[in-house]
């Protein structure tokens, strides 16, 4: 048998606060629609915390880590990337942070896993994939990639019971648009419902996978509108949760997994690339002039780029420092990446390691951006060409980057 515990720490903020992920709404939270949450898995000396935010910058990542009960180089910090949670990164994506609520968060992510390892109990893991739930559809191609795996894995106690249970999936939890404005962890709340729902008393764990070309149908900028959608609802992202957690419950098979623990991190840099074709000083004298006769939405873009153009592009355009980790539980590996990944990159690394259950993380330890793959950048669209504004980077990720990830994981789960 091997160790495992489980916890989850509460990280609803109060009503009043802004939201992060959409430029289109300015408004703040008027409540909570499902509680938000920081939910840590810990196997022997490693542990995995997902937050329901969008992101988690480097430097808070780091400090959680270091603050744990745990030591640095076994620990895996992720963020849900949902848009229906508070603004989690000081200088990204165009609002301010409370620096009150980062602060509870951190403390938060280090509970979370503090807790978790003091849970601790003999366990054995089973994993296994479920079926293509078929939700996600690439929202930039209408025939590109997508990542459709299901890993599951169950956490049972010495009786049998699971008392954890995790899965993850490549679909941008954005079901809910730009008009919501009550805190949400969007489908991943339902689908870690259902399956505790299916294992009375366990904790789940959702984990979101490389959905930067990934959503349910609509592009990037249909979000760039406060009208209501039905089929982006509470009830849809219900429906949608649901789906995929039957869909993980289908695993033929669970098997057993052994009871040896590994982990393994490597830095990698990320270059820069500016793809705009005009100085900085130019495109903000250029946007401010249309801002005057803009409409509000278009004037809620077009507010940061100009504040991105007047202050940080092109300023420091130093590679920019990323982790990449791997935990093996027991023949499973749990991978660890920072940013919005895309389809290509993750079926990369599932293809060098066949058809066995892999868990890949998007939005771990750092969420600065986009990061394309080679092909994706004669393509642009706002994923290649916009993005890096509203993220607060000095320009676009270099083509390369994407493949420097994979690369790095695909040798980081050999070694092991």
């Amino acid at each position: 048998m091997i160790r495992a515990g489980v916890a989850a720490v509460d990280v609803t903020p109060p009503a009043g606060l802004a939201m992060s992920g959409f430029a289109a709404r300015t408004l703040p939270a008027r409540g909570a629609h499902d509680p938000l949450t920081v939910r840590g898995l810990a196997v022997e000396d490693t542990a995995v915390a997902v937050a329901d935010v969008i992101g988690l910058h480097h430097e808070m990542s780091a400090r959680i880590r270091r603050r744990c009960t745990l030591p640095d180089e076994r620990v895996i910090v992720a963020a849900l990337h949902n848009h229906g949670g508070p603004v989690s990164m000081p200088g990204r994506l165009g609002a301010k942070a409370d620096p009150d609520y980062l602060a509870l968060l951190e403390d938060a992510c280090v509970r979370a896993i503090d807790e978790a390892v003091a849970s601790q109990r003999p366990a054995r893991l089973h994993a296994g994939l479920g079926a293509d739930p078929g939700v996600a559809r690439n929202r930039r191609h209408s025939d590109g990639p997508l990542d459709r795996s299901l890993p599951l894995l169950k956490v049972c106690g010495e009786d049998g019971e699971v008392f954890a249970v995790m899965t993850g999936y490549a679909c941008h939890p954005v079901v809910l648009g730009a008009d919501n404005t009550l805190w949400t962890a969007d489908y991943p709340h339902y689908v870690r419902t259902a399956l505790e729902e299916a294992h009375p008393g366990a904790v789940a764990i959702f984990l979101t996978g490389c959905v930067g070309d990934a959503n349910t149908g609509h592009t990037a900028h249909a979000s760039m509108t406060l009208a209501s959608n039905p089929d982006r609802s509470f009830a849809a992202a219900e429906r949608i949760g649901r789906g995929i957690a039957a869909a993980a419950m289908q695993t033929p098979s669970a098997l057993p997994l052994g009871d040896h623990v590994h982990a393994a991190n490597a830095q990698v840099y990320l270059r820069f690339e500016s793809r705009e074709r005009e100085a900085p000083e130019a495109l903000a004298a250029a946007w401010r002039e249309e801002l005057a006769g803009a409409d509000p939405l278009r004037a809620a873009l077009l507010k940061p780029w100009i504040g991105w153009a007047e202050t940080v592009a092109g300023r420091d355009m130093r590679p920019l420092p990323a982790r990449v980790t791997l935990l093996d539980w027991g023949g499973l590996p749990v991978i660890g990446l920072p940013g919005e990944i895309f389809a290509a990159t993750a079926l990369s690394i599932r293809q060098a390691f066949g058809s066995k259950p892999l868990f890949i993380a998007g939005f771990a330890e750092d969420n600065p951006g986009y990061i394309p793959p080679r092909e994706e950048y004669a393509h642009g669209g706002y994923e290649v060409d916009e993005a890096h504004r509203y993220y607060g980077m000095p320009a676009t990720f270099a083509p390369g980057c994407a493949e420097v990830l994979a690369g790095t994981a695909i040798s980081l789960v050999g070694q092991r």
